[in-house]
């Protein structure tokens, strides 16, 4: 997250493609741009089992040895968070100048957390949902009852469940932060960043829900289908967490002008206490719990009150995926900002395609309801959605600052690669149980693969800046803190 940090409004200095790659009306990174630096951040939350691969409920043990460990060693202490359940936990990045600073902070919280893990004999599981049936307790605190109160216990168990990915992209100063309504007051070119960050990553939804699709199984059945989005969002019939409340936990329109935040901020506050006078939970819990208009959204796309759009669309997943997909969207991110692009929905689109200064985006009615539904049940096997996702690839990759990433969710003609079909693909086809024996292996060898990954892409980078400082050629940027 972007938390208690000024905005850094100097000209941006990332490295990008050469002149040469770059479209034509690219704006140079020179220092004569005018387009300041915005940082983004990445939050990943992880189950937390026991070496057997069964769930524990030792967070708080966990945690508190975390606090430790980056205290001794200069990190910040806050990038280690509890969950709404004993048995999550998340781990953040403090914020990052670039996807490279980003990708540096994530491997480096995560092995510290891998080494406190290594310590206590426990073990993350880094994909989207446990694969075993699980009642895991909810963490103590008048938020979380108020919360499970209004929702439905049983119901809101599909929190402790789940497991997501949030990025975190920064925002003009005092946008957003205290209050949505400050964007009445910014200038025009700010307001404009903002809607068109929101729409951007509201149309990315189906493509990052398609790519990032990383365990099929859930509470012991594989559905199918997406198993975190769905049961997260109470899609496709089922009871999920939000099926009877889409105002605070489905996929938000489009804005074409900042007072539509406003307008959604409202409704999701009088459908969340129309919830608590159904359920008989008082509105003064509410207040006594810090509730105020930000405090009751979980939408895929949210506004953040620590200044940032943060996108939710993306399941836990290995951080060689996890990063992949976050240099996807950074990629697009920057084209956008640096070409001075503006997100226009149109109905007849299908994809992103740019004309002139305008990227056009399908309509909200078709990407919310057929694309979403494609991206949730056959995925990127979907023909709408594997050219959806060949435009995504094609609109970022000029900007993209680790290609070989990006080339390995694979491409057009050989199809996107995911997680889920690889989990999938170890299991005996046509098997819709998952016994606890397989259950258990799964989370072992996820934990394993999640410690291959994070030391071998530790290793990766540090050579990389190691090998530049001698001044090789290793085509990533110099210029960085690290």
């Amino acid at each position: 997250m972007l938390a208690h940090t000024p905005e850094i409004d100097g000209p941006a200095r990332a490295t990008r493609p050469s002149l040469e790659e770059r479209p034509e009306n690219a704006i140079a990174v020179n220092g004569g741009s005018g387009v300041p630096v915005r940082r983004i951040g990445l939050e990943q939350e992880f189950f937390l089992v026991y070496r057997t691969g069964a769930l524990c409920d030792l967070a708080g043990v966990f945690l508190r040895e975390c606090w430790e460990m980056a205290e001794a060693i200069g990190l910040d202490p806050g990038c280690f968070k509890p969950e709404c359940t004993k048995s999550l936990v998340e781990i953040t990045t403090p914020p990052s100048l670039g996807f490279q600073d980003l990708a540096k902070n994530y491997l480096g919280n995560l092995n510290l957390a891998l080494e406190v893990g290594s310590k206590l004999g426990l073990e993350l599981y880094p994909l989207g949902t446990y694969p075993l049936p699980t009642r895991s307790e909810v963490r103590d605190g008048p938020g979380y009852g108020m919360q499970a109160r209004t929702i439905g216990h049983d119901r809101f168990l599909h929190t402790g469940r789940c497991a997501g990915t949030h990025l975190h992209l920064e925002l003009p100063a005092r946008t957003i932060w205290p209050d949505v309504k400050a964007a009445l007051a910014a200038p025009v070119p700010q307001q404009q960043e903002l809607l068109n960050l929101h729409n951007l990553a509201t149309a990315l939804d189906p493509a990052l829900v398609a790519l990032t699709r990383a365990s099929p199984f859930y509470e012991g059945r594989a559905g199918g289908f997406a198993a975190r989005t769905v049961h997260y969002r109470g899609m496709l019939g089922l009871d999920g967490l939000y099926a009877n409340l889409h105002e605070v936990g489905a996929l938000g329109a489009y804005a074409t002008r900042v007072e539509d935040f406003i307008d959604q901020q409202n409704e999701r506050y009088r459908a969340w206490l129309a919830a608590m006078d159904r359920a008989g939970v008082a509105r003064h819990l509410f207040a006594s719990t810090s509730g105020n208009l930000r405090s009751v959204s979980w939408n895929p796309i949210r506004l953040n009150y620590h200044g940032t759009v943060e996108i939710r669309s993306m399941d836990a997943n290995y951080p060689r995926v996890t990063l992949a997909v976050s240099a996807l969207v950074c990629g697009a991110v920057d084209r956008l900002r640096r070409e001075r692009l503006k997100v226009i929905p149109r109905r007849q689109m299908r994809t992103l395609e740019l004309d002139g200064d305008e990227l056009l985006v399908p309509h909200f009615s078709y990407l919310s309801d057929e694309l979403l539904g494609a991206a949730v049940t056959r995925g990127v096997l979907d023909q709408r959605i594997g050219t959806y996702l060949d435009s995504f690839v094609r609109f970022a990759s000029p900007y993209v600052e680790e290609p070989d990433f990006v080339e390995s969710l694979g491409c057009s003609g050989s199809g996107y690669k995911t997680t889920e079909a690889e989990v999938l693909g170890s299991f005996p086809p046509f098997e819709a149980t998952v016994s606890r024996e397989q259950g258990l292996r799964l989370v072992q060898s996820s934990g394993r693969r999640l410690r291959e990954e994070t030391c071998s892409l530790r290793r990766r980078h540090y050579r990389a800046r190691h090998d530049d400082e001698y001044g090789e050629d290793t085509g990533l940027p110099s210029h960085l803190p690290v």
